[in-house]
Parts: C-alpha cells; sequence; structure tokens
C-alpha cells in the first residue's frame, strides 16, 4: 500500500511536470526604444522643380517670333519670345518728341524763375507738367523694352503655349520654364502631424528609379491652411547635390523623424498596452526567470504609425508583450517568439 502510493504520488508529479510544460505560452514581444529613435512617418510625395513659372509679356499685342522649342535649355536672359514692336516704337517716338518739348519749355521757366522772372504759379506748372511727360516717356520706354520676353533664370522649356502670328493679352501665359536648382519634394501631412511640427527632427526621401539611394531633405515651409483634403502642404528641398538627382514629376516616399525632447520618453507599440482598474498596464518580460509582470505606465500620445509614447514606467531596453495581453496572468512563464528570418518567416517555430 505504501509502495503504491508513493507510486501514485511519482505519476501525480511527472503529470504535473508535463502540464507545465505544456502550457508555457509563445508570445510576441518588442524592445522599448527611446522616442524618435526610429522614423516617426512616411508620406508619399512629388518631386518638383526648384522654379517652375509661366512667362508672359506685360504688355498685349501680335507675336511675332518664338525662338526656343519644348525641352530645351535656356540660359538666364536669354532671348525667349518677341511681340511685334511696331505699335510701341510709334508710340515712344511720338512721347519721346513731346517730351523734348516739354523738357525745353520747363527749363526755360525754371531759370526765369530763378531770376525771378516769371510767377510761382508758372514755375509750378512747368515743374509738374516736367515731371509728367517724363513718367509717360519711361513708361512707353518700357513698353517697347517689354516686347522681349527672357528667361528669368537657367532652365527648360516646359511648354508653349502660343505660335508666332497669335495675338495674346497681358498676362497670358506664353512660355512655361523649370529651373536647374536643386529639386524640391512636396508631400501632404494631416492636421494631427501640422500641430507637433516644431518637433520635425530630419528628413530623407527615397525615389524607386534609384533603389537603395537615400536622399537627405531639408524643410522649405509648411502651409499654414488646409486643402480641401483636409490636408497641410509640406515643402522640402534635398540637401546634397548628387550627380544623379530625381527629375520634377517623380514619386517619392519621404520619411519625417521626430526629435526626442525628453530623453525619458519611449515608444513601444500600442497593442502592448492594456488597462487594469483604469491604469495603463504593459506586460514585462523578464529574461532572468521567462516570466511576465504587470508594470503600469504614463502613457502620452498615440502616433499614427500605431505605437504610443510613454513618459513613465519604462526604460528603453525592456521587452513588453505586444500580442495576448489580455490572456496572460502574473508571474506566467513565457517563452519569445523568434524574430521573421530567410528561414523563419513571420517569426513561426
Amino acid at each position: 500500500m505504501i509502495l503504491s502510493a508513493g507510486l501514485m504520488l511519482s505519476a501525480s508529479a511527472c503529470t504535473n511536470r508535463r502540464a507545465d510544460r505544456e502550457t508555457v505560452r509563445t508570445v510576441k514581444a518588442d524592445t522599448v526604444r527611446v522616442y524618435g529613435e526610429k522614423p516617426g512617418v512616411t508620406f508619399p510625395g512629388k518631386v518638383k522643380a526648384a522654379s517652375d513659372v509661366n512667362l508672359a509679356f506685360r504688355i498685349s499685342g501680335p507675336i511675332a517670333k518664338i525662338y526656343v522649342e519644348e525641352g530645351r535649355r535656356v540660359s538666364r536672359g536669354q532671348l525667349l519670345a518677341e511681340m511685334d514692336s511696331r505699335d510701341y516704337a510709334v508710340q515712344l517716338d511720338a512721347t519721346e518728341a513731346e517730351y523734348k518739348q516739354v523738357k525745353a519749355e520747363a527749363e526755360r521757366v525754371i531759370a526765369l524763375y530763378e531770376k525771378n522772372g516769371v510767377t510761382a504759379n508758372d514755375y509750378d506748372k512747368a515743374v509738374y507738367g516736367l515731371r509728367q511727360i517724363t513718367a509717360k516717356y519711361e513708361a512707353h520706354r518700357n513698353a517697347l523694352a517689354d516686347v522681349k520676353l527672357c528667361a528669368p533664370f537657367d532652365g527648360y522649356v516646359q511648354k508653349r503655349f502660343f505660335e508666332a502670328n497669335e495675338t495674346v493679352g497681358a498676362g497670358m501665359p506664353v512660355v512655361s520654364m523649370i529651373g536647374t536648382g536643386v529639386p524640391e519634394v512636396e508631400i501632404n501631412i494631416p492636421a494631427s502631424d501640422f500641430v507637433r511640427r516644431s518637433r520635425f527632427d530630419s528628413f530623407t526621401c527615397t525615389v524607386d528609379i534609384y533603389p537603395g539611394r537615400v536622399f537627405p531633405l531639408e524643410l522649405i515651409g509648411v502651409a499654414r491652411k488646409a486643402n480641401l483634403n483636409q490636408l497641410y502642404a509640406m515643402r522640402l528641398r534635398i540637401s546634397e547635390v548628387a550627380e544623379q538627382m530625381p527629375a520634377p514629376g517623380m514619386a517619392a516616399m519621404v520619411n519625417v523623424v521626430f526629435k526626442s525632447e525628453n530623453v525619458a520618453t519611449v515608444s513601444i507599440p500600442l497593442s502592448a498596452v492594456f488597462e487594469v482598474n483604469g491604469v495603463s498596464t504593459v506586460w514585462i518580460y523578464r529574461s532572468d526567470t521567462q516570466t511576465v509582470e504587470a508594470r503600469a505606465v504614463e502613457t502620452d500620445a498615440v502616433l499614427t504609425d500605431g505605437t504610443v509614447t510613454v513618459t513613465g514606467g519604462l526604460q528603453a531596453g525592456e521587452t513588453v508583450v505586444t500580442a495576448g495581453v489580455h490572456s496572460l496572468r502574473e508571474g506566467e512563464r513565457v517563452r519569445l517568439l523568434p524574430a521573421a528570418s530567410s528561414t523563419n518567416r513571420g517569426g513561426l517555430l
């Protein structure tokens, strides 16, 4: 009887040990990181020319000639198009003759006034008349100069909107140009990122046509008014000039990294957080005992990449459980899910 009882106890202990081994749960975990160590958010964008303008004559009239073709490289000051100058040349000739006449008469009156030969009223009329004709003369001289449309910077002709012999009004685009300066990238960010734009730290972008290349960016500015999609336009400039640069119109992916204002602030996946009596809590994995323990934490903000910032209760480098947090119990032994690799895709055992 004593032997039988001993055998029964031994069998029971073996059964319990087998049960303990069988109930060791495999959990998914992640490392607590200092907030800002890993890329914050990524936005699709488009590469744009540093300068992209539509050029127009300041005056109206028929186009005499367009000197450039689409796609041609031009230099600053180069003549792009010219308007028929006949009417403006005649206008300037008439004004110039009037200007010379009024100027001579005004100078005579002014000279007499200095010798007390004319009244102050005659002097004022002469001075104001000279100013008026001078302004008119300068305006007509400028109009004649404006029959020539020149490139404002080095660049490429993008499009011709009119041809020779067509009549255009003042301000109507005739030629469009893009500059040869360092390209820019434009993205649209939501209001949640717009309000924390002061925490933007660094920016990079990638372009599909240049695999493996990362282009550093510098911020130019963020629009203060949202567009119709409730997004805010943000412009950035490629900060390092390379031999091969993205061309305007190419699609890009822009990565925005946020700076850490407080080294005590860390980030963890949102799925690691659960509530106990209204208190935010996480499971900490203890590598020495291979068990989990609950710890209260102070959360700050939920980010768009699925993580949450924590300002208290955690330290960088600790390991937290990120899946199945509601089914664990204090002190339970667990096994970490191996990280994904080329031979173990998805971290499966």
